[in-house]
């Protein structure tokens, strides 16, 4: 008898222990369930949607191939950017914006000063981006000589910054922003549709006219 009530004991505490168990998974299961349910709640009530970003317009001060592989260059940009959401600010926090020639970096990167976005507001900044004597690798030499018998330069003005989303009172951690504006510059007196381009004594590439082209060109966001 004795023998028979400690196994019916054992298997009392058994049973008692994996219970227990079970309602910790549950209660875990549902804590889980209650985060993710409050995550879609909150993503379906505010649609959060990166920034948008335009390249309205670049100024070219100087774009001189220097040597067969050297580039020396001035522009000044001028880029919109506009907040789509309804209740969520935008803090730019560090905002670099240089130039790139078939992914090569030929300017310094110039910093924008730290700036907050609030709902649907659009910011203007208008930046001078400048490289001096900047050495591009051979290829990329070869590849300027064509431009300058096509007279057509494609280039990508870039943003490389950190920024924080803002509900309320409540502000994110810092999300990395990559922006890629591409823009076409005419060269070689074919200007830009006809209203701009150099003065005739400078053909090709080389040139130290300021031109204004108007590009209004939709940018590439990443966030």
């Amino acid at each position: 008898m004795t023998t028979k009530d400690c196994g019916h004991d054992d298997d009392d505490h058994s049973g008692g222990g994996g219970g227990f168990f079970r309602l910790i998974i549950g209660a875990l299961l549902f804590l889980i369930f209650i985060v993710l349910f409050v995550v879609f709640l909150i993503w379906l009530i505010l649609r959060p949607t990166k920034p948008r970003f335009i390249l309205q317009d670049a100024t070219i001060y100087s774009f001189n191939v220097t040597s067969p592989n050297t580039l020396t260059a001035t522009f000044q940009v001028t880029l919109a950017t506009r907040n789509p959401n309804q209740r969520i600010g935008v803090y730019y926090e560090r905002v670099d914006v240089f130039a790139s020639y078939h992914n090569q970096q030929i300017t310094l990167p110039t910093r924008l000063p730290p700036t907050y976005q609030g709902h649907k507001d659009v910011i203007v900044w208008s930046p001078f981006l400048y490289g001096i004597s900047v050495p591009v690798a051979p290829y990329l030499g070869m590849s300027l000589q064509e431009d300058q018998n096509s007279g057509l330069v494609y280039m990508n003005i870039k943003i490389d910054g950190r920024v924080k989303w803002k509900v309320g009172t409540w502000i994110s951690g810092k999300y990395r922003l990559n922006v890629v504006c591409p823009a076409y510059i005419t060269f070689g007196g074919k200007g830009n549709n006809g209203n701009n381009g150099n003065n005739g004594n400078n053909p090709g590439l080389g040139f130290n006219t300021a031109i204004k082209y108007q590009l209004a060109s939709g940018c590439h966001v990443d966030v």
